[in-house]
Parts: structure tokens; sequence; C-alpha cells
């Protein structure tokens, strides 16, 4: 009898489509080069696009699409023109996260972002599958193959290192890193934002300058994944295939740090800091609370 090739697996789906997403913006920013960014922001953004909606068609043509590009399936408040809102699986999807670095030469800190919401998911964010491409990086993260967290930095004294929105970091964000001692790392795309967390090249990313749903539903689902902590910056659960897609916070760091992170957020959008210190512990060490943080 003939072998049969079993089906693929969500999460493997989404990390061929970020790849091949990814693949296919490089062509294109190779053959419109950098002359006219905005001519290339719509040529990448549609060609991603549009290659993920036909790979999702024929590979889960009964899933719903929750799209940056499409402006019926991210419509806020009661239009719902996709059915996402009462589909039991939605495909959230970024073909390009980061235009504005796509369009830059030389940046790589740009992404693909392929993630899989199911109702009725054990998880809070009911991510149940998700990839992040980072083509001009060559990598591509998927929750399949979770990247194993970094140790944390035998360098004690080492300032804690805050990836921030090169254009848009909340205002608090300074006076924040001032109030733990912490390096702000300016990037570009959120995909690349968590995906650096990940990778230890940074140990949180906070922002509440507001996103969407896309923005984060990829780089959160392959950050969990990978045993790492993300929340709203009030600590609440991210919620994804909502009405209103907007998702305007998240935290993402390692889970040692994200109690006395999210205390000292607490304290900053309250307007209380504390000063000469937060007891947010620095690359090196945790500080002892008695409690799992986790």
């Amino acid at each position: 009898m003939p072998t049969l090739t079993p089906p693929e697996s969500d999460a493997a789906l989404a990390r061929r489509l970020a790849a091949h997403a990814g693949e296919l913006l490089l062509r294109v920013r190779s053959a419109h080069g950098h002359g006219d960014p905005a001519a290339l922001k719509a040529a990448g953004d549609r060609a991603s696009h549009d290659l993920l909606l036909a790979e999702l068609a024929s590979h889960r043509p009964d899933d719903a699409v929750l799209s940056e590009e499409d402006k019926d399936s991210r419509a806020v408040g009661h239009v719902d023109a996709g059915g996402r809102l009462t589909a039991d699986r939605v495909w959230i999807i970024d073909p390009l996260d980061g235009t504005r670095e796509f369009s830059e030469e030389g940046r790589s800190d740009w992404a693909v972002h392929v993630a899989l919401w199911a109702r009725g998911a054990s998880t809070p964010h009911r991510l149940v599958a998700g990839a992040v491409g980072l083509p001009a990086q060559g990598r591509v993260l998927a929750t399949d193959v979770p990247p194993t967290p970094p140790a944390p930095s035998a360098d004690a004294a080492a300032p804690l290192r805050l990836a921030a929105s090169r254009s848009r970091p909340p205002a608090f964000l300074a006076d924040l890193a001032a109030e733990i001692g912490a390096e702000l790392v300016p990037m570009g795309s959120a995909g690349a934002k968590i995906a650096a967390v990940v990778a230890g090249e940074v140990d949180a990313y906070v922002h509440a300058g507001g996103q969407y749903e896309w923005d984060s539903a990829a780089p959160v689902a392959v950050a969990t994944a990978a045993g790492f902590h993300a929340s709203r910056v009030d600590g609440s659960p991210l919620a994804y295939n909502q009405a209103d897609p907007r998702l305007p916070d998240l935290l993402v760091c390692r889970q040692e740090l994200a109690a006395p992170l999210l205390a000292a957020l607490a304290r900053q959008l309250s307007g209380a800091a504390a000063p000469g210190g937060s007891g947010v512990p620095s690359t090196g060490g945790v500080p002892s609370t008695g409690k799992d943080t986790r």
C-alpha cells in the first residue's frame, strides 16, 4: 500500500507561509529598489497579502481570516464581512509588519506574521499556532519548533534592555527606563522586537502607543510557546479575534521579569514612579519575592 502523507499541521502551515511570503517580499524589494518608498511598500503589502490569502483559501478553506490588508475583515465594530466573529478558527495575519523598514535600504527589522486563533483553546489568548518570518535576517520563528529561551546574562550589573519603537515610543517609556535603570534599544516592527526578546538580544518589549491584533498575534504565539510572558501592560491577558481589533498595549519579557516590570509599569501609568530604584532586576539576577512569577 502507498504511504499516505500526513496532513500539514497548522503550525507547519504557518511556518511555511511566513517563509514563502518572506521570500516573495525579498524578490519584490529587489525588483522595485528603494527609489519610490511608497510604491515599494504598497507592492510588498499587496503581493504578500495575496499570496497568504490564496494559500489559506487552498489549504484551510473553511477558516476565516483577519488581515491588516483586508478592510472588510478588520472592520471595527459590528461589521463582520468575513464572518470571523462567529468562526471557530481565524487566521490573523500581517503580510508585511514594518513597511517603513521594508522600504529603507539595508534594514532587516521587518517581518511577516501568520497566526491561528481557535475558539475554545486552553491558552488565554487562544492562539494555537503562529510563525514570524524575518526574511532579511534569514529566520523564521514558529510555534512548532519554539526557540529555546536564552540564559540571563552572567553580568549582574548589566542594565535591562528594552526594545522601543523607532517611530512611536510610549511617552512614559523613557521615564520607565530611568526608573529601572534600563537601556532603550530602538527597533522597527513589532515582530522584530518580540523576536529580539525571544533571541535574548533584548530583555523586554513594552508598547502602549496603539497597535492592532495582527501586529502582535503571531509574535505572541511564538513567544509564549517558547515560555516567555506576554500580557497587556496592566497584566491582563491579551485577547484576539475581537470585534474591535485594536490592541493598544503589550508587554513581552522573560518570565522572571514579568512581576517587577508590571509593578514598575503600574507606577509609571499611575504617575507614582518610585524614586531611587524599582526592584526590577538587572539582566544578571532576579530579586527574591517568595512567589512563582510565572
